[in-house]
């Protein structure tokens, strides 16, 4: 393992955030480049709603499959390497999707390949930067947190550009050059963490995980399952979300494709970008007094964000429309805020990777169903905008337990760990 010296420069931390945070907008811009061109893949290949979304659907629970291997690589071996080798794998599979001319191709290579490849990032990508960020975990995780907003933003608007003047092959292949480009200068330049030479280190590293250890910690520790459950509840509607939202704009507004890519995300995710900035500090100045402050306000952004799922079927105006995708996305970067800063918070450190891992394949193991589900829904309910009331109510249901677990035992389940 590449280590870099004890006594590292504080400027260190920083550009690791720089290098994780492009491979993150990389990371999820890619998958939002299916969500935007979506339309024109089942029209090219004559599918249906609910075929189209099965791929999507194939791709979570392929992801959510292999997302504990990833955990387990990341508390084994190199971070650096395993974050590295995982952008370079995905992005080469990308490139080909952009070459496949058969729903077969598609699901090899969108659901296998690239679900696969980004399930090594994840876990080392976190553990990573928490290694990094000790004092400034939940401020670093915030600013992380905004390459996913501008990643989708970026992503769905460009995606949309290439596909109306090129094809939609070519939002595959640019996407997936830039990634192979970025994972270069990451060999170059991330450096893995140095380890104390404590003897909690020594133990660790004598004593490596398993590949369930990850999954016995979490779901025997109240405030890390209940997290587990509730990121589950999180991921199942933003992924439902993410892959219905342009379709519909396309299909109930008449708007191109990278109209719909960038009027989807845009509204969305400018204001989750303002507000994970502001719940991520907030949280780290609330959690100097009382650590539960981190689950209460993810609590909030569940609740909050539920009320414009709510009401946004109900209304036509383009405007309003707009203004519900803005509410969502403003108290969803609550949750997105304090995610990881509670996990570590609660679970041993040598486990990190392991743990973010077991809270990754719960979560995406829920939402791969939601794309299908949706799509299935969709034609029997006559339209997307008959199903967000459903999800709101998930929403709903795992803030008010959040808010329970926060006060029943997440002080106990920290003072374990400290």
């Amino acid at each position: 393992m590449q280590k870099t010296n004890k006594q590292e420069p504080s400027w260190v931390k920083w550009e690791v955030l720089l290098l994780l945070w492009m491979a993150y907008l990389l990371n999820q811009g890619d998958r939002q480049v299916f969500n935007t061109v979506l339309p024109s893949i089942r029209d090219a290949l004559s599918l249906t709603d609910t075929q189209i979304g099965l791929i999507a659907t194939l791709f979570n629970l392929f992801y959510a499959f292999m997302v504990p291997l990833g955990g387990w690589a990341g508390d084994r071996f190199s971070r650096k390497w395993v974050v590295t080798i995982s952008i370079l794998f995905w992005s080469v599979a990308t490139m080909f999707t952009g070459m496949a001319s058969s729903v077969f191709a598609i699901v090899v290579l969108r659901s296998v390949a690239t679900g696969g490849g980004e399930a090594f990032f994840g876990p080392a990508n976190y553990s990573l930067l928490g290694q990094y960020h000790v004092k400034t975990r939940a401020t670093a995780m915030s600013i992380h947190q905004t390459a996913y907003y501008v990643g989708v933003i970026l992503a769905g608007w460009l995606a949309g550009v290439i596909a109306d003047k090129l094809g939609w092959q070519y939002s595959f292949i640019i996407f997936g050059a830039a990634g192979i480009v970025w994972g270069i200068l990451m060999a170059i330049r991330l450096k893995d963490k140095s380890v104390p030479g404590t003897a909690e280190a020594s133990a660790a590293n004598k004593c490596k995980p398993g590949i369930l250890d990850g999954f016995k910690t979490v779901f025997t520790t109240p405030t890390a399952a209940m997290l587990t459950i509730a990121f589950s509840g999180l991921i199942f509607v933003i992924t439902g979300y993410m892959t219905w939202v342009p379709s519909y704009l396309q299909e109930e507004f008449g708007q191109t494709q990278a109209e719909a890519g960038f009027h989807s995300m845009f509204w969305t995710y400018v204001a989750a970008f303002v507000g994970v900035l502001i719940a991520g500090t907030l949280s780290d100045r609330l959690a100097a007094k009382n650590r539960k402050s981190r689950m209460l306000l993810q609590a909030l952004g569940l609740i909050g964000g539920a009320v414009p799922l709510f009401i946004m079927g109900y209304f036509e105006h383009i405007a309003i429309l707009y203004s519900c995708f803005a509410l969502w996305g403003f108290f969803r970067a609550f949750f997105d805020a304090n995610t990881y800063s509670i996990l570590y918070d609660v679970t041993p450190e040598h486990l990190h990777a392991s743990c973010s891992s077991a809270m990754i394949t719960t979560g995406f193991a829920v939402g791969a169903l939601a794309p299908v589900l949706l799509g299935a829904m969709k034609e029997k309910l006559g339209g997307l905008q008959n199903t967000y009331p459903v999800l709101g109510a998930i929403w709903v249901v795992c803030g008010l337990m959040m808010a329970v677990v926060a006060f029943s035992s997440y002080q106990k389940d920290y003072n374990k760990m400290n």
